[in-house]
């Protein structure tokens, strides 16, 4: 079986998680700390990393640090992973969908312009397939109409932008470390911002909204004597994920990274010209791609999908559309580009173990296919 996504993990995560064990500390303490200190130094830019749970917790933290909460909406675009718009709604806000473009199936400025109303507090830019498209644009869309930019960067952690680290500058970019992204820690996720107010009411919120418990955290402390003045939740990472996190961190870019990038220019090489297929405009190498989408046209996406299945290829379909979802529905609406992909899509395996033999396995059964 040639895996879909797979985490790469060697005898140094599991040396590492063993060291905290050993410690017999497993909640957020002194790991977690020096894994915030280093995602900071590695992104750069003077920016403070606060680590939780998920990458879903991540976002939905940064929404209600950002002091958006019911009544208010946000604009997101439609083709994302569900937690995207879980994130959101969990905060009591509304998640308003918009369209996408069909080049590199990100949010459709003009489309979220049409979307404004006088309850939009914030836009959030989803980096799929890792690439950020016209990030400049979408600064310049929030300043002019006063909006917070909450950047779901969960499949882009390790890429660059304009030379800039994601996450080192812009408002607040959210990232995520489950067992498949660029880099795990098995699972967890990181708010990463200049903006120390919303450090703080992140901080707090991880910790069931307890004020300055972090600092008691990390020195292996608890708070008896508190407050808590906002909503929190029990989002914290603990220790172990960590430890896990910080050598897949030492792996990025001399290991992890690069085998990404060779892997998702070899499809892209051989697939370029292949009739029926169409590749999303990308920047390979400043880029870390987390997945390796492609449209399949001419109705053919699903006869490709289970000609790999039955050879022993995954196959992947990132993603059905929120807005065409049951609890996200607003009425009959269409988005007709989101709607278009979504019949086209299909993710080919993309991970630091697969070999070039398997690259070429999965390029040469899918163009058997068609």
């Amino acid at each position: 079986m040639i895996r879909l996504s797979k985490c790469n993990l060697t005898q140094a995560e599991r040396d590492a998680v063993q060291r905290v064990l050993e410690n017999d500390f497993l909640g957020t303490g002194p790991e977690t700390q020096a894994f915030e200190q280093e995602i900071s130094e590695y992104i750069g830019g003077d920016v403070t990393t606060v680590c939780v749970n998920t990458g879903t917790s991540a976002l939905q933290v940064a929404v209600q640090a950002c002091g958006i909460g019911t009544g208010d909406e946000v604009l997101v675009p439609s083709l994302t992973f569900v937690a995207s718009f879980q994130a959101i709604s969990a905060t009591g806000a509304t998640a308003i969908p918009c369209d996408v473009s069909l080049e590199n199936a990100l949010l459709d400025l003009d489309d979220a312009a049409q979307r404004i109303t006088e309850h939009t507090k914030a836009i959030m830019p989803v980096h799929y397939a890792s690439e950020c498209g016209d990030l400049d644009a979408v600064y310049q869309f929030a300043k002019q109409h006063n909006l917070r930019v909450i950047e779901d960067a969960a499949q882009a952690f390790g890429c660059s932008h304009n030379g800039k680290k994601i996450g080192s500058f812009g408002d607040v970019a959210c990232f995520s470390f489950d067992g498949i992204k660029n880099i795990t820690s098995g699972e967890g996720g990181a708010v990463v911002t200049k903006d120390q107010d919303v450090v703080s009411r992140v901080k707090d919120a991880r910790l069931l909204g307890v004020e300055k418990d972090t600092e008691k955290r990390y020195a292996g402390e608890r708070s008896w004597e508190f407050d808590v003045k906002e909503q929190g939740w029990r989002y914290h990472l603990s220790d172990v994920f960590a430890a896990m996190g910080r050598v897949q961190l030492s792996r990025l870019d001399s290991e992890l990274a690069p085998k990404r990038v060779a892997f998702a220019l070899q499809y892209r090489k051989a697939l370029s010209e292949v009739n029926g297929i169409q590749l999303f405009k990308a920047d390979i190498g400043n880029t870390v791609p987390h997945i390796q989408p492609i449209r399949v046209l001419n109705g053919r996406r699903d006869h490709v999908r289970q000609a790999l299945i039955d050879n022993d290829i995954q196959a992947g379909i990132h993603y059905k559309p929120n807005h065409l979802l049951t609890l996200y529905r607003r009425s009959e609406e269409k988005l007709p580009v989101a709607e278009q992909l979504y019949e086209e899509l299909l993710t080919l395996p993309l991970h630091p173990a697969l070999s070039s033999d398997d690259v070429d396995t999965v390029v040469k059964t899918l163009i058997q296919s068609l």
